[in-house]
Formats: C-alpha cells, sequence, structure tokens
C-alpha cells in the first residue's frame, strides 16, 4: 500500500481504533510517525513528479491548500539551508495570519525543536538549517522588485488586488527575482476565480507548468460532516458551489454582457471615497412563491465613480418580507432613494413599502423594453471602468454574467432580478437626466 494510502486508511479510523493501532510504537516514533507528511497527505497535496517551475494547487475551500503549501515549505527549508523562500500573500496580514500561524500554517507543521524563528518585525523565518524566509504582500507589488530567492510559495493568488494590474505585477516581479539555486520554483495555492492572473497560468502551454485540480470533498475525511451535508445542501451544483467548493474555474459565457474577467478588474475591498448620493435598487417578485427580491445598494462617489455596495436580496419572500428587507438596507446604508420596478403593480409597491416605514424618495420605474436592452447602457459603464465592486456578490454576479446580449437569459434561475435591481439602481445614479454622470464616450 503507497504511504498516502496507508495514511488515509489509519486517519479515517475511529480516534479510538488509530490510538490502539500506533500505542504498540515507542513515543519517539508516534511523533515521528504524526510529523511525517507523506504518510498522511493525499497524493494531490504532494509535489507532482518532474522539474516544473510552477505547481498551481486550484481547489475547493477546505482542500488542504494551506497545509499542502506549509509542508512544501518545510520541506525545503529542512533540505536546503541556502534556501531563500518568499512568502506572498494578498496583504502581510493574510501572510502571517494565515501562511505562518495559521492551523494549518508554517509553525503548526514543526516540532518544537524544528520550528523556525520568527521576527514579525521583519517579516522574517528562520530554520536551524539555516534557511530563511520572507514575508511580502501582493498589494505591494515593487517590494518583489529587488529581492532574490530560491523558492516562492504564493497563496490565494486568486485574491490578489486587480486594480491596476497589481496582482500581474507582483507575479511578475516575484517570478524575475527567482533566481537563487539550481531550480526555483514555485508553488501557488487559491480557490479559483477568473481573475488574469488565473487564467494565464490556467490556460498556458508551459510545460514547466504543472496544475493539480481538487475539490472541498476530497478532504471530507477531515472536515465535519455537518458541514459537508450543509455544502452540499446550500450550493449543489450552483455556480457559486462548482467555484468555491469543487474548485472549477467559471469560463464566461460567449455572447455576455459582463464577463468574471471584467468584474475582477473593477473590484476591491473597501470604498475610500465619499459617497455622494446612494441609491437602492429594486426587483419586486411577481408573487409570494415566485422568484427572489432584488434589491441591490450603489453609491455615487465625488469623483463620478459608481460602486455596488450590497446585494440585500431575499428568497421568495413575502411582500412584507421583502419591503423591510428594502427598509433594512435603506437605514444601515443611509439612501437617498428607491427605485423600484413597478411593472407588477405600482400602487401595491408602493404601499407596502411605505408600510414597511420607508420613508425615503420613492421613484417608481416601468420596463418599457427587457432586461439585457436596459442593461447594455449599465454593462457599458463597466467597460469603460466606471463602476466598482466593494467586495463579492457571487449571485448578483452570476446573474451579471448570464445577461446576454440580444435579450436571453442563461444564468441561474428563471430570472436575474438581482441583475434588474442592480441595473435600475445604477440607470438612477449614472444615466438619469438631472444632472447625474452619463456614460463618457468609449
Amino acid at each position: 500500500m503507497h504511504a498516502p494510502d496507508r495514511g488515509r486508511f489509519v486517519v479515517a479510523m475511529e480516534p479510538s481504533a488509530r490510538h490502539k493501532l500506533l500505542r504498540p510504537l515507542p513515543e519517539h516514533e508516534q511523533l515521528a510517525l504524526e510529523a511525517y507528511w507523506p504518510f498522511w497527505a493525499r497524493d494531490e497535496q504532494l509535489p507532482p513528479p518532474g522539474d516544473w517551475r510552477i505547481w498551481l494547487i486550484c481547489a475547493g475551500r477546505g482542500f488542504g491548500k494551506t497545509r499542502a503549501g506549509a509542508e512544501w515549505v518545510r520541506h525545503i527549508a529542512e533540505d536546503n539551508p541556502d534556501a531563500r523562500i518568499a512568502l506572498v500573500a494578498r496583504s502581510i496580514g493574510e501572510a502571517r495570519a494565515v501562511m505562518v500561524e495559521g492551523e494549518s500554517g508554517v509553525l503548526a507543521c514543526h516540532a518544537e525543536d524544528e520550528t523556525p524563528a520568527f521576527e514579525p518585525s521583519l517579516r522574517r523565518l528562520t530554520w536551524p538549517s539555516g534557511a530563511q524566509a520572507m514575508l511580502y504582500s501582493a498589494t505591494e507589488a515593487e517590494s518583489l522588485r529587488g529581492p532574490q530567492h530560491s523558492h516562492a510559495w504564493c497563496d490565494e493568488i486568486a485574491k490578489w488586488d486587480n486594480s491596476s494590474g497589481r496582482a500581474m505585477t507582483a507575479w511578475d516581479n516575484l517570478q524575475m527575482g527567482l533566481r537563487l539555486g539550481e531550480h526555483p520554483q514555485v508553488l501557488a495555492t487559491t480557490t479559483p476565480r477568473a481573475v488574469p492572473l488565473m487564467r494565464r497560468l490556467m490556460e498556458s502551454i508551459d510545460p514547466d507548468i504543472v496544475v493539480t485540480r481538487g475539490s472541498t470533498y476530497h478532504n471530507a475525511e477531515h472536515l465535519p460532516a455537518e458541514f459537508i451535508r450543509s455544502m452540499k445542501r446550500q450550493y449543489g451544483a450552483s455556480a457559486i458551489g462548482r467555484q468555491e467548493l469543487n474548485g472549477e474555474l467559471l469560463a464566461d459565457v460567449e455572447g455576455a454582457l459582463w464577463s468574471r474577467s471584467l468584474l475582477e478588474q473593477g473590484r476591491e475591498d473597501l470604498c475610500l471615497e465619499d459617497r455622494v448620493r446612494t441609491v437602492i435598487g429594486v426587483d419586486p417578485p411577481a408573487s409570494a412563491r415566485g422568484d427572489a427580491c432584488g434589491i441591490v445598494v450603489c453609491a455615487l462617489t465625488e469623483s463620478g465613480q459608481a460602486k455596488v455596495l450590497a446585494d440585500a436580496s431575499v428568497e421568495r419572500p413575502s411582500p412584507e418580507r421583502w419591503a423591510r428587507a428594502v427598509a433594512a438596507a435603506a437605514m444601515v446604508w443611509k439612501a437617498d432613494r428607491v427605485v423600484a420596478e413597478a411593472n407588477q403593480g405600482g400602487a401595491m409597491v408602493e404601499s407596502v413599502l411605505r408600510a414597511a416605514d420607508c420613508q425615503m424618495p420613492l421613484r417608481l420605474v416601468h420596463a418599457s423594453t427587457g432586461k439585457s436592452a436596459r442593461a447594455e447602457p449599465v454593462a457599458a459603464l463597466y467597460e469603460a471602468g466606471r463602476v466598482n465592486h466593494v467586495g463579492t456578490f457571487p449571485q448578483l454576479e452570476d446573474e451579471l454574467c448570464g445577461l446576454m446580449a440580444g435579450g436571453d437569459y442563461e444564468g441561474p434561475g428563471r430570472s436575474p432580478d438581482r441583475a434588474d435591481a442592480l441595473v435600475w439602481a445604477m440607470t438612477e445614479l449614472m444615466l438619469g437626466k438631472r444632472g447625474e454622470p452619463a456614460v463618457r464616450a468609449l
């Protein structure tokens, strides 16, 4: 039986049975066995054979990517005293909290007498062998321009900041600094997202790049059974489930008004500018047993940039429930106006919102064209770089990427309710005729 197979067999045993099996071993042998990663690891968590330069683990959450990365770093540092390793994450905070000090991080993988010395102020790890690792933030791409390394572990590269091409610049600067030792190597671990760097690596035909794929369920024996059942029940074969659990890099739909790459290019973590207007777009369901009620919060900043701040949509709500959700979002975000589609009964929509104590100005809009036709000018704003998503909104973004030029919808669900709510809010903020910014010429 192969070592990983034996490890999985032992891991799968009940704790009492496992303890009984290992109890005859001397204590030092038990400790050595616990520390011997190839015995416990699955095949896909071990370095692939061959003279690869880049190893990309693209897998779902909970797959064991962090442990695989930390154990690889440990192996390099213990076997190569001259190793100079770069540990690169989205931020220094994440590099320290996840890659170094996390439950599956570098420090947790070592026995006490082998643990590297960590100097947080210097962002440096030093092993008893003499090997060293330095922490870097992908947001500070220029910090990778000068240093030289023999190896690198890059964590969650799909989360790196894509604004102004920072993620690609950080990656390129790192690659150009990998010039120590006879065979420099990089391990990149990530849950996939359709960002330029991911596409570049996944679509490459370079034989020096090896890709390992995997899902959350491959590591089920180490995860709570209730977590696995819950994930399957909630997300199943949905787009977010395919991406975050199955580790699929979702492809863009040809002819769609939005692409995932376009959305990623405009993503940011925080809205640092002051808001001059905040609008909530609402696409009410036709009935209590119908589709979701789309509720999307958007804002306009002083510079004329539009921001998507929140998706507060609710599934299969009663009129009272979706109205309360709108009122709550308006209060939380201090909205200036609610824009609601009234094709299903304008008076009813207004009365329901007023009954839920929604007191800010309300504008009822009537759809005279199809959803895709209304969405095209808004998609043009995204193309022009005028819109940012502050955070990630998987269900909303799945619907946007399913709206097709020409009128069809190929996204999840029967109707793009969230996307329609966004379109109404963006139209009010950016395409109105009362002095709001309009689409600039392309």
